[in-house]
């Protein structure tokens, strides 16, 4: 046992039948993992759930045929261990972590679990000098190392090319609608809105201590504003947006950053370089829009461009003519 772990055990201190034991557990575990993959994906992407069922009927029969030697070498009863029971076993990501991670990072992680068990028993296959126990881990990588080959196998057959397409287009446009569209609105918001009374406040003044004050208070006030009014605009529901919960902490923490961005510098104690520093960041938040907005909602980039940095131009002087007067 390890000191100050005792629930844990060393691999190296598993006998024969309780590492057949563990890798019994971890097919279960990885079977139901790939059922909630395809529980969640089956609504939007059907042919990627199919595949997902597929993956964990083969798990089911990789864990029969486990319990099946498990029986015959040392009978009926299993010993109860987990992955978690063992010190430096790989670990798997809980369903409701993965789940919020869109298509292509479920497809990812599926392909990450395989490999991860594979290389965990190769690794402890190189490691042992028991000639039974060098086996039956040599087998259990093979096992693994074929279970990726399926993967591939059932994503041929039931996620041709076009449903392939067709699933990541989908994917790209859900991701647009709950995490993009928001989040810029938010950028645009925080990084717009709050320069007219930040820099009217750092001109009327020259003090950095109220604008800074003034500059945290409206870019905190309007991220907690943009976020409620995002979350309870829309339920998602009959506009396919996604959930208001992401959408909302999306807009929410977007707008916060857009006006802490010309807040802070106003942290430096003299004026007159803050304020430079301030503007050049405006400047930068006002092309980050421009390039979110080419890149995810193909606005053309000259129209964004005009459109974003003019107006940011215009509040940005606005601000500064009502504080100097």
């Amino acid at each position: 046992m390890i000191p100050g772990f005792s629930s844990r055990r060393r691999f190296s201190d598993l006998n024969e039948q309780e590492i057949l034991a563990l890798a019994i557990s971890s097919e279960e575990d990885d079977a139901r993992i790939y059922r909630s993959y395809a529980e969640i994906l089956r609504k939007d992407y059907a042919a990627s759930a199919a595949v997902f069922d597929g993956m964990a009927e083969e798990e089911d029969g990789h864990r029969q045929r486990l319990i099946d030697l498990h029986v015959v070498r040392f009978g009926k009863v299993i010993p109860l261990i987990r992955r978690e029971h063992v010190a430096g076993f790989y670990a798997r990501r809980p369903v409701w972590l993965t789940e919020n991670l869109g298509l292509e990072k479920i497809r990812g992680e599926a392909a990450a679990m395989e490999h991860d068990a594979q290389a965990f028993y190769t690794q402890a296959a190189s490691r042992t000098t028991d000639a039974a126990t060098r086996k039956l881990l040599g087998d259990l990588a093979a096992a693994e190392a074929q279970h990726e080959d399926l993967a591939h196998a059932l994503e041929d057959e039931h996620l041709g090319a076009d449903a392939r397409s067709e699933e990541d287009r989908n994917a790209h446009r859900q991701f647009v609608l709950t995490w993009v569209q928001p989040g810029l609105a938010g950028l645009m918001d925080g990084s717009v809105s709050t320069l007219a009374p930040i820099f009217a406040v750092a001109f009327a003044t020259h003090d950095n201590h109220t604008t800074l004050l003034v500059g945290l208070a409206a870019a905190i006030g309007a991220g907690i504003s943009m976020g409620f009014t995002e979350a309870a605009s829309d339920d998602g529901q009959l506009s396919g947006r996604g959930s208001p919960v992401k959408r909302g902490i999306s807009a929410g923490v977007m707008t916060t950053l857009g006006g802490l961005g010309h807040a802070l510098p106003y942290l430096i104690s003299d004026f007159w370089t803050a304020t430079t520093i301030a503007i050049a960041l405006v400047f930068v938040e006002l092309w980050a829009i421009v390039w979110i907005q080419n890149r995810y909602m193909e606005t053309p980039f000259l129209r964004a461009a005009f459109q974003v940095v003019l107006g940011g131009a215009l509040v940005l002087g606005a601000g500064m003519l009502i504080g100097a007067g």
